[in-house]
C-alpha cells in the first residue's frame, strides 16, 4: 500500500517534514509493510525556504542584510540542488515580525535587505528565483529592493531618495544605468496569494498599512506617493508597470516592483510549491493521502496548503485525510475542497503551551495517524 504524506508545518511546534515524519511513524506502526512517501509542503509564506530546502536536499545560506528599520539582520535563503534556483522569503529580511511593535513605521521601513539577499544569490550563480512576499513591515513599493539591485531612484537634485515610503515623496526620476547585468537573465516566481492593487481603497496602504503602524493620514499620503511612483514606472516600462494588476499591492507594493522591473509572474504560493516538489507524480501512485496543518478552519478551504494538496489529489481520484492541531467548526468547508475526513490530534485536555510542545505534538500526530490508518487498513482488508 502506497501512502503519501504532505503536511504543512504546525507553526511553533513542528516543521513540514517533522510533521510528515510523525505521520509516517504512525502509519508504519499500523502497517510496517506500507510504502510511505513524505513530501515537504508550504504555501509560499513562512516555512517555505525550510520546507523546500530540506525536502529537495538543497542548501541554506545565511547573509547579513539591512533589516526593515535599517538595523542589520541575518537572513537565510535556500539554493536548490540545481545550483541555479534560490528560494527566498522576503519576511526574513523585511518582515513585520522583525520589528518591535513600538518601532513599526512604514514611512521608514525598507525592503533594501530583500534586494541584498537576491543580489547575493545572483553572485552564487542563481538565475531562477522563488520568492514568498507575505508578512512585510514595509510600504515602499519595493523601491528599497530595487535600489539594492542597482536601480537609481532620485530626487529633483539627482540624489538617492531616502529609505522607506517617505522617500517616495522625493521621487523625481528612475534610472537603470547601474542595474546588475545578471538581473536581465533572472526569472522570478512570486508566491502571492492576495489580489490587492497597488493603490486605492483596497490597495496596500489602506488594507495593510494599519498593521504596519500607519495612521489614517499616513495612509492617504502614502497612497498618493505610490500612485506617483507607479506613473513614473509606467513611463519606463509601459505595459508592465500596471498598478491595477491583482497582487500589485502585495507586501507594501513589492508585487508591483517585481512586475514592473523584473521578469516576474505572481502565482499561488501552494501552486508553486506543489509544482516544484513534483508532488503530482507521487500522488498518481498513492492509495491514501495525508495532509494537514496547525489549525484547520474555513481559511484552509480557501486555498491554503492542505486544500492545494487535496485539489491535486482529487485530480487523480485519491482519498485525502487531514490532521490538525485544532479544528474549527467552519472546517466542514474543507470537505468541499476535497478533504474527505479530518481529525484533531489532541489526545486529552491540556494548555495551549502543552499542546504546542514539539515532543507532545509529534507524539499526538503519530498516535492519531496510527489510529486513522488502522481504520483504513481494516476497511480495505
Amino acid at each position: 500500500m502506497k501512502i503519501v504524506v504532505a503536511m504543512d508545518s504546525l507553526k511553533g511546534s513542528l516543521s513540514s517534514l517533522e510533521a510528515g515524519q510523525a505521520v509516517r511513524e504512525g502509519v508504519l506502526r499500523a502497517d510496517p509493510t506500507a510504502e510511505v512517501a513524505v513530501r515537504p509542503l508550504a504555501d509560499g509564506g513562512e516555512g517555505t525556504v525550510e520546507a523546500l530546502v530540506a525536502g529537495m536536499q538543497g542548501t541554506l545560506r545565511r547573509v547579513t542584510v539591512t533589516g526593515p528599520m535599517g538595523d542589520p539582520v541575518d537572513c537565510s535563503y535556500g539554493i536548490l540542488p540545481d545550483g541555479k534556483t534560490a528560494v527566498v522569503e522576503m519576511s526574513g529580511a523585511a518582515g513585520l515580525t522583525l520589528v518591535d511593535p513600538a518601532r513599526r513605521n512604514p514611512l521608514r521601513a525598507t525592503t533594501c535587505g530583500v534586494g541584498q539577499v537576491l543580489r547575493d544569490a545572483m553572485e552564487q550563480g542563481c538565475r531562477r528565483f522563488i520568492v514568498g512576499i507575505g508578512g512585510s513591515a514595509t510600504n515602499d513599493g519595493g523601491v528599497g529592493m530595487l535600489q539594492a539591485l542597482g536601480y537609481d531612484f532620485l530626487d529633483g537634485s539627482g540624489r538617492p531618495i531616502a529609505p522607506g515610503a517617505a522617500g517616495l515623496a522625493q521621487l523625481h526620476t528612475i534610472r537603470e544605468e547601474h542595474v546588475l547585468p545578471q538581473l536581465a537573465h533572472c526569472t522570478f516566481r512570486i508566491a502571492c496569494d492576495v489580489t490587492n492593487p497597488l493603490c486605492g481603497p483596497t490597495g496596500c496602504s489602506a488594507v495593510y498599512g494599519p498593521q504596519k503602524g500607519a495612521t489614517p493620514a499616513m495612509i492617504r499620503t502614502m497612497d498618493r506617493w505610490l500612485d506617483h511612483y507607479a506613473a513614473l514606472a509606467a513611463r519606463l516600462h509601459p505595459g508592465r508597470a500596471d498598478p491595477h494588476h491583482p497582487g500589485a499591492g502585495a507586501a507594501g507594493g513589492m508585487g508591483f516592483a517585481f512586475l514592473a522591473f523584473t521578469n516576474a509572474v505572481l502565482e499561488s504560493g501552494i501552486g508553486i510549491v506543489l509544482e516544484e516538489t513534483g508532488l503530482a507524480g507521487v500522488l498518481r501512485e498513492a492509495d491514501l493521502v495525508f495532509t494537514g496543518e496547525g489549525r484547520l478552519d474555513g481559511q484552509t478551504a480557501m486555498g491554503k496548503a492542505p486544500a492545494g494538496v487535496a485539489r491535486l489529489a482529487k485530480g487523480y481520484g485519491k482519498p485525502v485525510v487531514a490532521l490538525a492541531g485544532s479544528v474549527a467548526p467552519e472546517a466542514v468547508a474543507c470537505h468541499r475542497a476535497g478533504i474527505d475526513a479530518f481529525f484533531p490530534i489532541l489526545r486529552g485536555v491540556c494548555t495551549l503551551e502543552e499542546a504546542m510542545d514539539p515532543d507532545r505534538a509529534r507524539r499526538n500526530l503519530a498516535d492519531t495517524a496510527e489510529q486513522v490508518f488502522r481504520l483504513w487498513v481494516t476497511a480495505h482488508s
